[in-house]
């Protein structure tokens, strides 16, 4: 268990790359920075105020480009923040051994932005944020050597009520892909999760699928790293835990005829398949998370356990382990292990690499 001293609500807890550092971020306006250090416990190594409201959600950038975090808040803004040591601008912390310095302030909408999310490194320097009225907006920082200058380089107009929440397909084999989803509660407003992709010919973002089978609110959604596979993964939390496989049409350039696009755009519906509907949670589901492989995912539910999932030679997901919010780590069959809260929850976070939190007090 980490006392992380947030006076309220956390909203996200967010790994880099390595998963030796955490950020986390919460509805006290305040950002924290966390290191795992040599004697494999979190210590708090940054600790600022933020924004004007609740902070959603925290993301960090590839390490690539150096140690970049954004923010995003009820307050319709994203912030892009980053380590720096020495400067003269840095956010004055007592004690605290990390500087991090506002380099940028994303407004655009006066709309809150619900979600963020940094592109995979080979597309550059990109932050794709989503916001309360369902518009998408994906910035670009054309020099990564300064980060105080970011530009809004493509607007996609869901056709969602509302947009909760924001992946990229990772894939470097397949066109820049984004999936959007919805917390619409309304059950009559047609399907939670789209589908957009970067059509290259016509220089823009198309909606090439409409995910019909989810009718529940999504609150997280997380394309699976590819790893060797001809097919996407992405899992959605909404009410439960939906696997969904996508599978590219392999002629390219032909038009599907706009039947779930949308648009008519020069793209091709991907061949949608489910996979798997995991109930054991028995509640809202508030985070999704794939290891750096894409085998095994994980998920947070409001029952306060964590599980990871992973499927078997025959294609089936099933739960091979459960964690307590209090730090029990739990067998399958809900029997306790035999070693220590702290070792178990640290495991399991190894194990994932990027383990994401709904709320923590």
């Amino acid at each position: 268990m980490i006392p992380t001293e947030h006076k309220d609500i956390i909203h996200d807890v967010s790994f880099d790359f390595y998963g030796r550092r955490m950020a986390t971020c919460s509805s006290d306006h305040t950002v924290k920075i966390w290191d795992l250090n040599e004697n494999e416990q979190w210590v708090c190594t940054a600790d600022w105020k933020t924004h004007s409201g609740s902070v959603w959600k925290v993301t960090w950038a590839h390490p690539e480009f150096g140690q970049v975090i954004a923010t995003c808040s009820f307050d319709c803004t994203a912030v892009v923040w980053e380590e720096q040591v020495g400067e003269v601008n840095a956010i004055s912390q007592i004690g605290k051994s990390s500087h991090w310095i506002q380099r940028a302030s994303l407004v655009d909408s006066s709309n809150s932005v619900t979600d963020l999310k940094f592109s995979p490194r080979h597309l550059g320097l990109l932050l794709a944020m989503c916001y309360k009225d369902g518009v998408v907006r994906i910035y670009e920082a054309p020099d990564v050597m300064n980060l105080s200058c970011w530009s809004v380089q493509f607007v996609i107009n869901c056709k969602l009520a509302s947009a909760s929440c924001i992946s990229w397909n990772p894939s470097r084999s397949h066109s820049p892909m984004l999936a959007v989803g919805t917390d619409d509660p309304r059950t009559n407003a047609g399907g939670k999760v789209e589908i957009h992709e970067m059509s290259s010919s016509a220089r823009k973002w198309i909606k090439i699928a409409t995910l019909m089978q989810v009718t529940d609110p999504v609150h997280d959604i997380a394309f699976a790293p590819n790893v060797g596979r001809s097919r996407h993964l992405l899992a959605i939390a909404s009410k439960d835990i939906h696997i969904m496989a996508l599978n590219p049409t392999k002629e390219k350039g032909t038009s599907n005829g706009g039947a779930n696009t949308g648009d008519g755009g020069n793209s091709n519906e991907p061949h949608m398949t489910a996979l798997a509907s995991l109930t054991d949670h028995e509640s809202q589901v508030w985070r999704v998370e794939w290891n750096l492989t894409g085998t095994v995912l994980s998920s947070t539910g409001d029952d306060g356990f964590v599980r990871l999932w992973k499927d078997n030679y025959l294609g089936t997901w099933t739960c091979i382990s459960q964690s307590k919010g209090d730090g029990r780590d739990l067998l399958s069959n809900g029997s306790q292990r035999s070693r220590a809260p702290s070792n178990s929850v640290q495991n399991m976070m190894d194990t994932n690499g990027m383990q994401k939190s709904h709320a923590v007090h």
